[in-house]
């Protein structure tokens, strides 16, 4: 899937007001996710992603994306995951969380299906019900 695609997706799903919306949203839950994910399994989505959302992901794999937030396989549920993309993308947590399932819907959609089988086994069960059903279903 090409960036522009995944962003008018990410726009419409999760209803924002613009693209810019949409892609900072987007930035925020990619990093705040590659900063949850093994490093391994983090740089095979961003092999997978369009050159610019790799380099967001890359960059949170090796702590340079936001100084003073730790580099990826960190351990953190619900509540952390949704303040860190609160704070990256300038809104409330609940907003956040919205528009989280959002985007890992678009993932979903633009990743191989065993990479999102992998990535769904590798998050907590609070974080993972934030993706399509049937990948938060398939991995209780």
């Amino acid at each position: 899937m090409k960036h522009d695609e995944m962003i008018g997706k990410v726009q419409a799903l999760a209803r924002l007001r613009d693209r810019g919306s949409a892609e900072r949203t987007t930035h925020a839950v990619l990093s705040t996710l590659s900063e949850r994910l093994p490093s391994g399994l983090a740089l095979h989505v961003a092999a997978q992603l369009p050159p610019d959302l790799a380099t967001v992901v890359r960059q949170a794999v090796d702590g340079t994306a936001d100084p003073g937030v730790g580099a990826s396989g960190e351990r953190f549920g619900l509540t952390v995951f949704a303040g860190r993309i609160a704070d990256r993308a300038g809104t409330d947590e609940d907003t956040a969380l919205r528009d989280a399932a959002a985007v890992l819907e678009v993932l979903d959609a633009a990743l191989a299906p065993e990479l999102t089988e992998r990535m769904a086994g590798a998050l907590p069960a609070d974080i993972r019900e934030l993706l399509p059903v049937e990948r938060a279903i398939g991995n209780d």
